[in-house]
């Protein structure tokens, strides 16, 4: 049976929206939470006791995101539906000591975090942004988002070995970006960003800050039907995501039953390893999954019961066949922009799909009217990962690795199918809604 979709192009409208507002993960949680709000979610503290009401809640923790809404007739026992993403992209971040530069320029002192291809970075207009801890211990989100920093790639004529020898860029010395001309110890990006911010001299005693590209997603293509954008991995399945959990909450509320609770949970670090507290490798997801069961009265055989029904989709995404270079993928899996969601299948667990696991996404897409597209790698090439092995690992659930197919992951721009958005969207709501 097909049910009727939620999501058309204005999803994906609203997603570019989304990703002009998301500079970084701090802000791309902040970005979900204020969805999430205007769906009926409320916030609830990690250090607060917690109490079994139903409805939407949301934990807030750095770059992470965990949201959930528990339906009037859920039990103790009650398994979850889990749609899990990361905040983070590949990008260049601040260091420690931010001012430097020669002959001159003024330069930021930058540190490269992830895997980012590192030549769509040069001679692009950048912006900064992140979070700004204070003296008296509060933060704020903080976003110069016009054109001040840049990467200025060597002229051709001091480089002739380029067209034949390739692009070479050593990582400490060739992307420090220039933001103006004197010497590095007049004024300096912190004194800067507190005259942007109204903050008092001195006050900023740390921060957590990096660049972004200022130009903003678009439609492309004869027939717009291709989007370009920052932050497409993995902030394409993050608004995703947060729009099915607030659609299967408004559907609740309008008296539909769930036979699950759908959870949200969008992690940080997943670029570098996922270890952190705000990692899928850390205890953020275990804990609030937990509380929520023992907030309604469970015990630990309940919290076992649990478990033991749940699913987690882990949401990323993958690679389009690419037209330029079509012999670096398995010769007969080549996942297409529009084509619909993709499973991502590999069997020495870099995904954790199995095939229990394929049949679940394979149900929620049926149900939703969506079509479903498999990706493997090529056997001569390696294989990334998700936090999919590492959540199944972690918390002993059953764990699905699907996503979006796009070309040039890892850019700092990166092109999808314009209907790719929503049609996940749409199928994140089938399976949450089981």
């Amino acid at each position: 049976m097909t049910s009727p979709a939620r999501f058309d192009r204005g999803h994906t409208d609203d997603l570019m929206s989304f990703l002009a507002a998301s500079p970084s993960p701090y802000h791309a949680v902040a970005s979900a939470a204020e969805r999430l709000e205007k769906a009926g979610f409320r916030q609830v503290a990690e250090m607060d006791a917690w109490e079994g009401s139903t409805g939407g809640k949301y934990v807030l923790r750095g770059g992470a995101i965990v949201a959930w809404y528990v339906p009037e007739e859920a039990a103790p026992h009650t398994p979850f539906r889990i749609i899990g993403a990361h905040t983070d992209s590949p990008n260049l971040r601040v260091k420690p000591l931010p001012d430097t530069g020669a002959h001159g320029w003024r330069q930021i002192a930058v540190e490269i975090y992830g895997g980012p291809l590192l030549n769509s970075w040069l001679d692009r207009d950048l912006g900064i942004a992140g979070r700004l801890s204070l003296r008296d211990g509060s933060s704020m989100l903080v976003n110069v988002d016009r054109p001040l920093l840049r990467i200025p790639q060597l002229a051709i004529h001091l480089d002739r070995s380029v067209h034949t020898d390739g692009l070479k860029l050593d990582k400490q010395k060739h992307l420090q970006p220039i933001w103006g001309l004197g010497e590095p110890g007049e004024g300096g990006l912190i004194r800067f960003l507190e005259d942007e911010n109204g903050i008092e001299p001195g006050e900023v005693t740390g921060w957590d800050l990096m660049v972004h590209s200022i130009e903003r997603p678009s439609y492309l293509g004869r027939d717009r039907e291709l989007m370009a954008g920052p932050r497409l991995d993995n902030l394409l399945s993050v608004h995703a995501g947060t729009a099915a959990l607030a659609a299967v909450a408004g559907s609740a509320v309008s008296g539909a039953d769930l036979p699950y609770i759908p959870v949200l949970a969008a992690f940080d670090h997943e670029e570098n390893g996922s270890q952190s507290d705000t990692g899928a490798d850390g205890p953020l997801l275990g804990s609030v999954l937990e509380r929520s069961v023992f907030a309604r009265g469970g015990s630990y055989e309940d919290r076992a019961r649990a478990f033991a029904g749940t699913v987690c989709l882990s949401s990323d995404t993958g690679h389009a066949v690419h037209p330029n270079y079509a012999e670096r993928h398995d010769p007969t899996h080549h996942p297409r922009a529009n084509g619909g969601p993709i499973l991502k299948v590999n069997v020495n667990n870099r995904y954790a799909t199995d095939g229990s696991g394929r049949a679940v996404f394979a149900a929620a897409c049926e149900r939703a009217g969506v079509p479903l597209q498999s990706f493997v790698s090529n056997n001569s090439m390696p294989c990334g990962t998700t936090i999919g092995p590492i959540t199944a690992a972690r918390h002993g659930i059953k764990t699905v690795d699907i996503g979006v197919a796009i070309l040039s992951m890892h850019s700092a721009r990166e092109l999808c199918g314009a209907d790719d958005p929503f049609l996940l969207a749409n199928a994140l709501v089938a399976f949450l809604e089981g």
